[in-house]
C-alpha cells in the first residue's frame, strides 16, 4: 500500500468504525500530497476508506477548500459572500483580475498564482477577506492589491 493509504488509516482510527467521518481529513491529506484532487487521488482516498469514488468526489466538489483542477504554486482567494460583497469584494476581485491578467478559477501563465472567488472565508467582522496561501488578510481594498501581489512575488505572503 502507499504512504497516503497508511496516513489515511491513521486518521481513520480517530473516528467511529463504519462512519464516513474521515473523508474530509483524508481528502485534505491527498490534496496536500498531490497539490490537487485528481480522479486518481479521489479513487485512492475512496479505496482507503472503503467508500465509492462518487461519494468522495461529491464531498470534494462541495467544499471550496478542495481543488479539483491543478492550481498554481500560490492561491489568492477572495471572499465574495454577503458581508464582503457589501463592502467591495467585487472591486477587490476585479483588481486582482487586472493585476494578474486572469479570471477567477484561472492560473497565471507562469503557473505561479491561481485566483479564486470563494463563497465564505469566515471573516465577516473584517471584510473584505482575502486568503493568500490560506493566510488571511482583513479589510482588503482594491488599493491594497498591488502591494499584496508584490509581497507575494517577493517571497512574502
Amino acid at each position: 500500500m502507499s504512504a497516503l493509504y497508511d496516513e489515511i488509516q491513521e486518521v481513520r482510527k480517530r473516528y467511529p468504525p463504519g462512519t464516513r467521518s474521515a473523508v474530509l481529513p483524508a481528502l485534505r491529506l491527498a490534496q496536500e500530497r498531490y497539490g490537487w484532487l485528481s480522479r486518481e487521488a479521489i479513487e485512492e482516498v475512496a479505496d482507503a476508506l472503503e467508500l465509492t469514488p462518487a461519494y468522495c468526489f461529491s464531498v470534494a466538489s462541495f467544499y471550496d477548500m478542495f481543488h479539483l483542477e491543478p492550481v498554481g504554486r500560490h492561491t489568492v482567494e477572495v471572499c465574495t459572500n454577503v458581508c464582503c460583497g457589501l463592502l467591495g469584494a467585487q472591486q477587490v476581485l476585479e483588481a486582482f483580475e487586472q493585476e494578474l491578467g486572469v479570471a477567477p478559477g484561472e492560473t497565471t501563465p507562469d503557473g505561479e498564482i491561481t485566483l479564486r472567488a470563494v463563497e465564505c472565508l469566515g471573516g465577516c467582522s473584517t471584510p473584505t477577506i482575502v486568503a493568500i496561501d490560506h493566510r488571511y488578510r482583513q479589510s482588503v481594498t482594491p488599493a491594497d492589491v498591488p502591494t499584496i501581489l508584490e509581497e507575494l512575488r517577493n517571497g512574502g505572503d
